[in-house]
């Protein structure tokens, strides 16, 4: 029996005993022994009534046992979905209702909020930093051998929530066959091969540092310098024993801003990729002009992996993010109907990567995937004559700071339900080293309220990423002739405003 995307990924290297993982603390981890945890969290989810097809929910510290439970999740046919450690409980809360998993896998010290929210309805296991959660527990007395569970190549493998500007999150269900087309484009496209030594600093509960990252490595061999977070002093030690770094454009800006960052420092590596925002072509010069190193800039979403990347070897154009990778077909649309190349339309996509539908929203997935298998992306774009596609701009008002998603009507939900509040407006400005900042312009009602009071009664509510940069006191909202908000207009206005 053949299970896709573990068979691809973590099977071959069952016997293979190069280095893979290198953590924070020194320990180095082979692949034969990464394959071996896999099969005694595989036993652990059993154990625990997870079933093929089963959601299994990952709130949890990025730790070697958190991406091996990715793979445990693949090896029983469960479905794995892993949630911003940022998010809240009210937060939480909805995840959980709406993808009814079997387990939820948390951080020792949110267990009881975790198992109130679930209320008996999902099993809780944790996973903590020293190893002490029960997950890691359990596992550490089971068999390291486990039964694969034959999965098909359009059977779930993940299930990742994603934002939209209307309504709720949602989840966008993604096949075994999704994730290993996209894993294998990109290490082929990227060049990306045993002899690689990857820099890991990004979360691995985003499309990037799980899909992208992860998958690319295990596919090619890769070893991974697997850190918690993005630390400046680590990944200057690390750089001269490197060949790749993914990133946001934050991990440049900042590396730009250490005088450490020279030619020599980055003499072995090879690639720089940033993704999940826009990069200032300030930011690719400078760096440029710094390391000798062209960034490599992609473009893709939740809903399709990656889209489109700069080449390896050719031009990368500063401003844009390149070619649509092999296999995968870009429109650029009007309603619908292709426009000719130079001309601003919508960006549409269809391939092997794009997903299967939103998950228990089949009007939703009707709305945004046709019947012809394109997946209408929400972005806006040109496509020169040679096929090269820039951003420039977005339909809806999506904002992407840090490499988050956020939109504007859950935060305006929130600040809307203050006393005092009459209406808000959320949207997103320029932020050089975040991509965009969040802001919110608000009218009052006949009450004094100052936005110190505001802010402390919304941003409980919502994860610190989402919290608004500022809070501006307005009498009214611009509003157009059929009295919707002018959100550009906004934008304009406070344009400067997030660089501060």
């Amino acid at each position: 029996m053949t299970n896709t995307l573990y068979d691809a990924l973590f099977a071959p290297h069952a016997t293979n005993d190069e280095l893979f993982l290198t953590l924070d603390d020194g320990t180095q981890v082979c692949y034969a022994r990464f394959v071996a945890r896999i099969g005694q969290l595989a036993h652990v989810l059993r154990d625990a009534g997870v079933n093929p097809g089963d959601r299994v929910v990952v709130q949890a510290p990025k730790l070697m046992d958190t991406i091996a439970l990715y793979g445990a999740a693949i090896q029983t046919g469960a479905v794995y979905l892993p949630l911003n450690t940022a998010y809240t409980q009210t937060e939480l809360r909805y995840f959980i209702s709406d993808a009814t998993p079997a387990l939820v896998v948390c951080d020792a010290q949110n267990e009881q909020a975790i198992s109130a929210i679930c209320d008996g309805a999902a099993q809780v296991l944790t996973l903590s930093a020293d190893g002490t959660g029960s997950l890691s527990t359990r596992a550490d007395t089971r068999d390291t051998g486990f039964d694969t569970v034959a999965r098909r190549p359009d059977d779930l493998a993940a299930l990742l929530y994603t934002s939209g500007t209307t309504g709720r999150s949602k989840g966008a269900m993604l096949s075994h066959k999704n994730l290993l087309s996209n894993a294998a484009s990109l290490t082929d496209l990227w060049q990306i091969t045993d002899q690689d030594r990857l820099i890991h600093a990004l979360p691995i509960f985003h499309t990037h540092g799980l899909f992208v990252a992860m998958n690319t490595a295990l596919l090619a061999g890769a070893q991974v310098r697997f850190m918690a977070g993005f630390d400046l002093d680590t990944i200057v030690r690390e750089l001269p024993s490197s060949t790749l770094m993914m990133g946001v454009p934050t991990f440049y800006t900042r590396l730009l801003g250490d005088p450490r960052l020279d030619a020599d420092l980055v003499k072995p590596m090879r690639l720089f990729i940033s993704g999940s925002a826009p990069l200032l072509a300030e930011t690719h010069t400078d760096f440029e002009a710094r390391t000798g190193h062209r960034i490599l800039e992609r473009y893709g979403m939740t809903e399709t992996n990656m889209i489109t990347s700069n080449p390896y070897d050719g031009a990368r154009v500063a401003g844009t993010v390149g070619y649509a990778l092999p296999g995968t077909e870009i429109e650029i649309t009007d309603a619908g109907t292709p426009v000719p190349p130079g001309e601003i339309g919508m960006i549409e996509v269809r391939g092997d990567n794009v997903f299967q539908g939103y998950w228990n929203m089949p009007e939703k997935t009707a709305e945004e995937l046709r019947d012809t298998g394109f997946f209408i992306t929400g972005d806006l774009g040109i496509k020169s004559e040679d096929g090269r596609i820039s951003i420039v701009g977005r339909q809806k008002d999506l904002i992407i700071s840090g490499g988050y998603n956020i939109y504007p009507k859950e935060i305006e939900d929130v600040i809307n339900d203050v006393d005092g509040v009459l209406e808000s407006a959320v949207f997103g400005v320029p932020h050089p080293d975040f991509g965009e900042s969040v802001m919110a312009v608000i009218v009052l009602e006949n009450i004094e309220l100052a936005p110190e009071q505001i802010a402390a009664q919304v941003e409980p509510e919502l994860a610190r990423f989402k919290h608004p940069r500022q809070y501006i006191i307005a009498d009214a909202l611009p509003r157009n002739t059929m009295g919707k908000v002018q959100k550009n207009v906004l934008r304009e206005v406070h344009a400067e405003t997030g660089a501060h």
